[in-house]
């Protein structure tokens, strides 16, 4: 079995869990998600404490098993802490603003680059060369900093760039004469 599927989820205070057949759901202080749960995968619940099994013993059953399982655990701690990417620009003149469900970034083009803004998903420019993107479902935040990121990835001989914060870039030598 998979060693993630082993693992059960705990649920903390504050988070209600309701169980539909294949469908999950998972309610607490920062919203509510659904999660449909896939066919071979056995789900328990032991008073605030999720288990995940493979209904059969085949290698895709027991895959899918830690799959859910880790889809599950972050739906839990999405709902009670929600999830955090911070991004960084890098650059003479780079600065973002948000504006309600819109993103302003002046990244060095001739034209400003405005982002709309999911729903679900909220960003907030601590400074004029910090984003913050918050939100309870994981795919959506990563997404959303990624999709940002893409508008100017850091390049390895300035650095200059959209950056995440924890983000180290490798850089390179300028060519010699």
């Amino acid at each position: 079995m998979s060693r993630v599927a082993k693992q059960a989820v705990e649920l903390p205070s504050g988070v209600e869990i309701k169980i539909d057949g294949q469908a999950v759901t998972v309610k607490g202080s920062k919203g509510s998600m659904q999660q449909d749960v896939h066919r071979s995968v056995d789900v328990r619940q032991d008073d605030n404490v999720l288990r995940f099994a493979p209904k059969d013993g085949s290698k895709i059953s027991m895959a899918l098993a830690g799959t859910m399982r880790a889809l599950v655990s972050n739906m839990v701690r999405g709902v009670s802490e929600g999830f955090e990417k911070k991004l960084q620009l890098v650059g003479v003149g780079y600065r973002a603003q948000a504006q309600g469900r819109k993103l302003n970034l002046t990244l060095g083009f001739s034209h400003p680059v405005e982002y709309q803004v999911p729903e679900g998903i909220t960003v907030v420019t601590p400074s004029q060369t910090e984003v913050v993107v918050t939100g309870v479902d994981k795919q959506r935040v990563g997404q959303v900093a990624a999709e940002i990121r893409a508008y100017r990835p850091p390049e390895p001989y300035k650095g200059k760039g959209v950056k995440y914060a924890d983000e180290i870039i490798m850089r390179k030598e300028a060519k010699k004469k």
